[in-house]
């Protein structure tokens, strides 16, 4: 079994390795022969220690990833959150390789985003609005600077010294970046990413502008929430997996005569995506397991081409 710990997977990381796996990802995801199994959802001995198990098998990779949370790691000098993603040898049905994921967790949540805003927001998408000011949301920011001319971020924190830390990093790394209230930030948006693990709306429906795409993350459970119900009422709604998405994501929230669409069948030109400069779109990324194994497979080449270079 080959072992890629967590600091060389981390090296090997990039944003561009990362969209590259998630969009065929996601497109591989609406093909015949791609399966996802029910989501796991566990707990520590301590239960405020929480896990997830997310399996899934395509065409030519199968495997899972457990993704944990242990929320008192901070004080121990380690990440909340942690990942580690398994690959099945599949003609011996034993590991073929386990990769700690940490990190690469991180890139592939956030190309996730940004493969749908690129699918879905306009062209001309200018001032980015972020929800959340934790490790997760600077890689929204990233992802996102990358697929549209990003020439403003509105970071909104629950904790303003989180907020404006986070504000500030990302003017180190050249994105004009400030802190702002809910309803100004949703007003001057084109783009908005909520990174929460919110069980509430974040903002109200009728601050978010025309014309703008909505990305939500943060919920991957029964009972999480970040999008107001009458944002979804209105809005051309897109996710990942439509079935997991109502269980586990968003669109638990949406109408029930709602019909979100797979962002794959966008990709795969099965479906316009935004028909209007003046649509609100709302892309909702519950997380699959394929995302995981396809920039697990994406890693191990790159890192065999880095080895052999």
């Amino acid at each position: 079994m080959l072992f890629v710990p967590e600091a060389e997977s981390a090296a090997l990381a990039t944003h561009e390795m990362a969209y590259a796996a998630v969009r065929e990802a996601l497109i591989a995801v609406c093909e015949a022969g791609t399966d996802s199994f029910p989501v796991v959802h566990g707990h520590g001995s301590a239960r405020e220690n929480r896990f997830t198990v997310k399996a899934a098998a395509a065409a030519d990779v199968a495997g899972l990833k457990v993704g944990s949370y242990w929320p008192g790691n901070p004080a121990i000098g380690l990440p909340r959150h942690n990942s580690l993603i398994l690959l099945f040898d599949q003609e011996k049905g034993r590991i073929g390789a386990a990769i700690e994921a940490g990190t690469l967790n991180a890139y592939r949540t956030a190309a996730a985003d940004a493969v749908a805003a690129d699918a879905l927001a306009r062209p001309d998408a200018a001032t980015l609005a972020v929800f959340g000011a934790g490790h997760q949301a600077r890689y929204e920011c990233a992802a996102v600077a990358r697929i549209r001319p990003i020439r403003r971020v509105l970071v909104v924190a629950r904790n303003p010294q989180q907020g404006a830390a986070m504000a500030a990093e990302l003017r180190d790394q050249g994105l004009a970046a400030e802190t702002a209230a809910a309803e100004a930030a949703c007003r001057a948006a084109d783009i908005i990413v909520t990174a929460t693990s919110a069980t509430s709306p974040l903002f109200e429906a009728g601050w978010v502008r025309p014309g703008t795409h909505v990305a939500s993350m943060g919920s991957d459970a029964r009972g999480k929430q970040e999008l107001p119900p009458h944002l979804l009422a209105g809005a051309s709604l897109f996710c990942d997996l439509p079935a997991q998405s109502r269980a586990i994501g968003e669109f638990q929230h949406a109408p029930p005569d709602a019909a979100p669409v797979a962002i794959g069948d966008v990709l795969a030109g099965r479906h316009p995506g935004r028909r209007a400069a003046a649509e609100i779109t709302v892309f909702d990324s519950s997380g699959l397991s394929v995302q995981d194994l396809y920039v697990a497979r994406h890693l191990l080449a790159r890192r065999a081409g880095t080895s052999s270079s």
